[in-house]
């Protein structure tokens, strides 16, 4: 770890420069000038040795660089990268590098990476077609910069009406979107971003051009601007501009932004990492608690983020019964602090979080909230491995402690096989606000997923089902995927389906390289007794197929309070 701390601080004193030695030092010398100094590296002897340092990275390493950081690690960050000798400096490395992000240092959460991986998440959800959502130039202006605060969406293109800075005069357009963002660090205000799909398969690319989307620029007498239908211009004159533009002539003043220098200079600056100011670190104080007082409840979900990062949600159940109420003006208050901390075989912290919990009941319900329970999670990005997941409760009002120590085993996901993340079984699932979208407690992409954590419903719920599939295979002309679903539902012990349903990838509106299904079940119709939910998906155009299953549980509905009231005794 020191050698490890001492090689990242010589980067930063250094601007990226390491004296340590490399692999690529032992093959081949540095060049000496005539005084014996070597000789600085041109930039394609630098590109040059980092790709040959690339390839000796193991897969893990290559995937965090070329995938998890590709957008936002800076050159410098990554020649140091490779040019580390052992896996030990490039973990200590890796680390530091969320650290650097970090906007709160004293903080236990690291909003930057779970943000980061968030976005990532939500590229892949939304932005697939051909390629996986990430790839593509919207997934990447998301993952560097976040959601626009405006997006003029055009899905299927059609009629539009061009401003007069483009020629004016009215045309019909591919599909496009158009980003504004009102302030971006890198450009300033009031910043316009266009991406076209010219080939109506959902590959939307930035564009320079703003006449890119014009699907009428090269048929003769079609689409013409205000000048050229008045006989002003000719629609040939488009195609002898300078500027990398097809636009028609402007009856009025061109503004700064559509200068050629300019929209050069804003494609550069969008896509380039952000910037990143260096922050000091703080060691972390951990107690050993040994006490064990509060028994709760905790699963874990595995979703996958990118080849080497998968977003973990940990649920935590809290009986209510076991939690210590002060009673002031008719309010019945308990408070827990949780504190969780995911660390490597070896004792290394990867991870730790810490939360307060609190639960307020008003005198009426208080008998009726202690037969429930409290529910809390905590989703957090982690590369594939085995870790120790530890997890602490306290409560504040009695000082009791409940703990779980526990393996946390992330898998790793193959990226030649159909695969998916967990099936989770809900309670709840839910849009939510454009505003919250990735944010908050169980949160997935788009949609709050809120596990029910013994799998016991009754007659009168409604079961969540929630599912991502990764890996289809995508048809290299139409960038589609073909999929088919098959859902079953089997009571204990018995062969026959009380419940089946068939959906193509189509029908639910997804047909990239991964989709998300998720909806609810009504379980009216289903006796009480125990049953095994399974989905199976099948991919036809790589011919394979994917089964998911989970057990639960059905029991009866609890009478209303007025039906209780007409079957007791002596009614």
């Amino acid at each position: 770890m020191v050698r490890s701390l001492r090689v990242f601080l010589s980067f930063l004193i250094s601007g990226g420069l390491l004296l340590a030695p490399s692999a690529y030092a032992q093959d081949k010398q540095d060049k000496k000038d005539k005084s014996g100094q070597a000789a600085p590296q041109s930039e394609k002897e630098r590109k040059n040795q980092n790709k040959k340092l690339l390839k000796e990275l193991d897969d893990q390493y290559k995937d965090w660089l070329k995938v998890d950081v590709a957008y936002i690690i800076t050159d410098e960050e990554r020649t140091a990268f490779l040019r580390l000798t052992t896996n030990e400096e490039r973990e200590s490395f890796i680390e530091n590098f969320w650290n650097r992000r970090n906007p709160n240092p004293d903080s236990v959460d690291n909003e930057f990476k779970e943000e980061h991986y968030r976005r990532i998440a939500y590229a892949n959800e939304h932005y697939a077609s051909g390629i996986p959502g990430w790839k593509t130039d919207r997934g990447r202006i998301y993952i560097i910069w976040g959601k626009p605060d405006e997006i003029e969406s055009h899905p299927s293109g059609g009629a539009y009406q061009r401003p007069s800075e483009e020629g004016g005069g009215s045309t019909s357009t591919y599909p496009f979107e158009r980003w504004r963002y009102r302030y971006l660090e890198c450009c300033g205000t009031d910043v316009n971003l266009e991406f076209v799909d010219p080939s109506g398969t959902g590959e939307y690319h930035l564009t320079m051009d703003p006449s890119e989307k014009d699907a009428l620029l090269y048929v003769p007498g079609a689409g013409l601007t205000d000048m050229e239908a008045m006989g002003m211009a000719s629609k040939t004159d488009r195609f002898t501009r300078s500027d990398g533009t097809h636009l028609g002539t402007s009856q009025s003043a061109t503004p700064a932004r559509m200068n050629q220098f300019d929209r050069l200079e804003l494609y550069a600056k969008v896509q380039a990492p952000p910037p990143v100011k260096f922050k000091d670190l703080e060691a972390v104080v951990t107690a050993r608690l040994v006490r064990n007082q509060i028994h709760f409840d905790y699963r874990t979900d595995f979703v996958r983020v990118t080849p080497e990062t998968v977003l973990v949600p940990i649920t935590v159940q809290i009986p209510n019964r076991q939690l210590t109420f002060n009673a002031k003006d008719d309010v019945h208050s308990a408070v827990m602090n949780l504190f969780g901390r995911v660390s490597t075989l070896t004792g290394r912290t990867v991870q730790t979080f810490e939360d307060v919990i609190s639960r307020d009941f008003p005198d009426s319900l208080l008998q009726q909230s202690l037969a429930g329970s409290s529910i809390y999670q905590k989703a957090l990005p982690l590369r594939p491995g085995l870790y120790r997941l530890d997890l602490v409760i306290k409560d504040v009002q009695s000082g009791n402690v409940g703990v779980i120590n526990t393996a946390l085993r992330v898998p790793r996901y193959a990226e030649d096989k159909l695969e998916s993340s967990s099936l989770i079984l809900a309670d709840q699932i839910e849009r939510v606000p454009a505003k919250q979208i990735g944010l908050g407690q169980f949160v997935l992409g788009d949609s709050k997923v809120r596990p029910r954590m013994n799998s016991e419903y009754t007659t009168a719920d409604n079961m969540g089902v929630y599912l991502q599939v990764y890996n289809l295979k995508v048809d290299e002309t139409t960038h589609k995927s073909d999929t088919a679903i098959h859902y079953s539902v089997t009571r204990d012990k018995e062969a026959q389906p009380v419940y089946q349903n068939d959906q193509t990838g189509k029908q639910i509106g997804q047909t990239g390289d991964q989709i998300t299904i998720q909806g609810m079940l009504a379980l009216a119709n289903l006796a009480p007794g125990k049953y095994k939910f399974e989905i199976q998906i099948k991919d036809k155009l790589a011919n394979q197929d994917l089964l998911r299953s989970a057990e639960f549980t059905v029991k009866p509905a609890a009478p209303s309070p007025k039906a209780a009231a007409s079957n007791s005794p002596g009614r």
